[in-house]
């Protein structure tokens, strides 16, 4: 497995890659931001992409993905990857979406579990009240990933 890490406005991001596939993304813990970074093809790309995610350049990620989850979780995962960019729906729409309107908790769940954070837009899922709900990395990093994407000045990351 090869590991990168992309500098972005929100934190260090850890990027895993294995046999020409990104299998994770995720905000580097403390202490872990100065490793050397893998020059690995598909993490370069994914670096190049999330810097063109960042400035407001890149709508949409070309990146081969490797993720393996339960059956319900890949589900999700993938409906997640159908929210068109700068676009919210509530747990209970992917819930529907997914065939099973009944598990928002269980959506919520497997939303939380993401392995491939901003590729896979689990910020894009928000509360059926329109309030943020919770994300993994905190509402501060999700409210900004919504900003760039609606393209608002007031995105901390722009």
């Amino acid at each position: 497995m090869e590991t990168g890490y992309y500098h972005s406005p929100a934190g260090t991001w850890e990027i895993n890659a294995h046999q020409g596939a990104v299998t994770k993304i995720a905000l580097c813990e403390a202490g872990k931001t100065d490793a050397e970074s893998s020059n690995d093809p598909v993490i370069q790309q994914a670096i190049r992409q999330l810097s063109e995610y960042f400035a407001g350049k890149r709508q949409s990620f070309e990146l081969p993905l490797s993720i393996s989850g339960t059956a319900f979780q890949e589900k999700v995962w993938d409906a997640l990857q159908q929210i068109p960019y700068g676009e919210t729906i509530s747990y209970a729409q992917l819930a529907q979406a997914v065939g099973n309107p009944k598990a928002c908790r269980a959506v919520g769940s497997a939303n939380g579990k993401n392995p491939i954070a901003i590729v896979i837009p689990c910020h894009r899922v928000i509360a059926s009240d329109g309030t943020l709900g919770g994300y993994a990395y905190g509402l501060d990093i999700k409210k900004d990933l919504l900003g760039i994407e609606k393209d608002k000045e007031d995105s901390h990351f722009r």
